[in-house]
């Protein structure tokens, strides 16, 4: 829509506070803006991410968007231009009625972090009402023996505007016989009375009318009108008069229609018909017809609608006594309405996050809530609690808005998700309650270090293997989730008796297989240790070590060689000395058997010389 600046003479103020608010990742701000009422759609309220510091960026990345507890959304935000607009047109009175200053109360929410605002937009009254009687026709009978100073009630008129836009004064034509009289009351109301002047006389006029002039303070002055016709009678001595002006009395809420609140009684000197007096309530505007009736002949004041405590705290009602000869009096009746406990709180979500990770900082925001209780005193106070056992804890903050925050250190492997739930109760007896519960996911974070399921490993393998064997498998698991749990295996960099550990045994990287890279050999190694890594794929990545053992087992491959009937132990020197120096002997003895030397050893392997090994 089209932009409108502010009025001229309703210049624009802006006014941010800072504060510090130790629950919530950045500083949060109130701003408060005034504008007249009747501005049109798509008017400008003010550049809320210039006054409150922001860069357009921020209110985009951040999803910015108004909350407020009211149903009817006035004021809309742009977030590509960081401004405040209206939405649609604002009638003060629609929205505040006499209530003064009426604003509008929002809070402005971003995520990631969470960060709130809070908005107040002063809607500011012009003269756009003029004053008005709800009866354009007012009717009096009075009697040509009423004195001068006798006095007659009118109707007041009505102008929904406030301060000097508002009702301000009368003025009555002509004044020839009667004149106005303002009586104002406490509650800044004015009574308008008509005054007799100058005695009638019926054989001289009987019928006469008068213009009621009502007049506003505004600029243009508006002004509203009512006829008031009198019909001069014969003599009627006395007036109606309520032995007290003022009658107070109290109910509570929701009280049964056709319930009695208070009678009130007049009395009149005369006698006869000039005697007999009707009741009549006279502030016909507003809900009080709707709400109350008083019987015409006794008095008494009853319920006819239903009574809210949040809508109205205290009812005044204006009652008239007249008589059968035109004359009046009037008193009026004070009506507190006591609040009983009839409202549940209202939990409202403002801004939450689904997810967390669970290195989140203690104090790290989730949600922000906002709790309404309608009612009063101790059936409006509220307080909120969570399910035991949880890491979370609530903090109040101000105007009943309540930040759910982490309290404990969060461990996804320990409890991967939260059904938190938050109840709200208030003071009443008996209490209020409403609950609500936020599923919190907690995503996890690599700080798990992959295990091993033994604290070393050992395993044999018989010699002469072929290369490429699997000798047996490793294992290594990871708490953690996803990329952070996957295990690879690599094989520690080591030598055996000089050799790269490499040329022996190989790891397989995703499943910890162990294979043979040579085909082992009992006699020349009969076991050897290395060390394998199992590291997960986080960033960084965490790792852990583990000491594996192999043994080589032997097997029966090496061929035994026997000469027997040497006659002496030199003989069987010279025989040793050439097996040793033309083959690899492993082991050699020398038995004498009574009659002649064995000499019987074994072979590590033939070298293929001329001798035969």
């Amino acid at each position: 829509g089209a932009e409108t600046p502010i009025a001229i003479t309703m210049a624009r103020q802006v006014l941010v506070l800072f504060f510090s608010l130790v629950s919530f990742s950045s500083v949060r701000a109130q701003v408060t803006y005034s504008v007249p009422e009747e501005m049109p759609r798509g008017s400008v309220v003010g550049n809320i991410a210039q006054d409150l510091g922001l860069e357009i960026k921020r209110l985009k990345s951040g999803k910015a968007h108004i909350f407020t507890s009211d149903s009817a959304e006035h004021i809309e935000l742009n977030r590509d231009r960081g401004l405040l607009l209206i939405k649609e047109k604002i009638d003060r009175e629609a929205l505040c009625g006499q209530t003064t200053p009426c604003a509008l109360h929002f809070q402005i929410i971003l995520e990631n972090p969470i960060e709130f605002y809070s908005v107040t937009v002063e809607v500011m009254d012009i003269n756009d009402n003029p004053p008005l009687f709800k009866k354009n026709e007012m009717k009096f009978k009075i009697s040509e023996s009423a004195v001068p100073s006798v006095i007659f009630v009118l109707e007041r008129a009505v102008d929904p505007d406030v301060g000097m836009n508002g009702l301000q004064s009368y003025s009555l034509h002509p004044t020839d016989h009667f004149t106005l009289k303002l009586q104002k009351q406490a509650d800044g109301e004015q009574i308008v009375r008509m005054v007799l002047e100058k005695a009638l006389d019926r054989e001289n006029k009987e019928q006469m009318t008068l213009v009621l002039t009502a007049l506003d303070g505004g600029d243009p002055q508006l002004t509203g009108t009512a006829q008031i016709h009198v019909t001069v009678l014969d003599a009627n001595d006395n007036a109606p008069v309520f032995p007290q002006k003022v009658y107070k009395t109290s109910i509570t809420e929701n009280t049964a229609i056709g319930t009695a609140v208070i009678k009130v009684s007049a009395n009149d000197a005369d006698e006869g018909s000039n005697s007999k007096i009707s009741y009549s309530i006279t502030n016909t505007e507003g809900v009080i017809p709707e709400l109350f009736h008083i019987s015409e002949n006794e008095g008494n004041l009853k319920v006819i609608g239903n009574i809210d405590y949040e809508k109205s705290h205290r009812y005044q009602i204006l009652v008239q006594a007249s008589d059968e000869g035109g004359l009046t009096d009037q008193c009026k009746i004070e009506v507190d309405v006591v609040d009983i406990n009839d409202n549940s709180p209202v939990i409202k979500i403002m801004s939450k996050l689904n997810m967390i990770p669970e290195d989140s900082k203690l104090g790290t925001v989730i949600t922000i809530i906002n709790v309404q209780d309608q009612d009063s005193g101790e059936n409006g106070k509220v307080y909120c609690t969570l399910n035991e056992n949880m890491p979370f804890t609530l903090k109040s903050t101000s105007n009943n808005f309540f930040s759910l925050v982490t309290d404990l250190n969060l461990d996804r492997e320990r409890d991967s998700e939260y059904n938190i739930s938050i109840k709200c109760a208030d003071e009443g007896v008996p209490s209020l309650s409403s609950s609500i519960t936020i599923p919190i996911q907690i995503t996890d974070v690599n700080d798990n270090a992959p295990v091993f399921e033994k604290s070393s490993y050992e395993a044999s393998v018989l010699e002469n293997n072929t290369p490429g064997l699997s000798i047996f498998r490793i294992n290594a698991r990871d708490a953690d989730q996803n990329q952070n749990a996957h295990v690879s295996y690599l094989l520690e960099d080591s030598s055996i008796n000089g050799v790269s550990v490499s040329s022996y045994v190989s790891v397989m990287a995703d499943s910890g297989v162990v294979q043979a890279v040579r085909s082992f050999d009992y006699e020349q190694i009969k076991e050897f240790r290395f060390c394998v890594r199992a590291q997960d794929g986080g960033s960084p990545p965490l790792s852990s070590n583990v000491t594996v053992r192999i043994i080589i087992q032997d097997q029966n491959d090496n061929a035994t060689r026997t000469i027997t009937r040497l006659r002496s132990c030199t003989q069987c020197r010279l025989v040793a000395l050439q097996w040793l120096k033309w083959c690899h002997v492993q082991q050699m003895w020398a038995i004498w058997s009574l009659k002649w030397w064995l000499l019987t050893w074994t072979l590590d392997r033939t070298p293929g010389s001329h001798i035969n090994c």
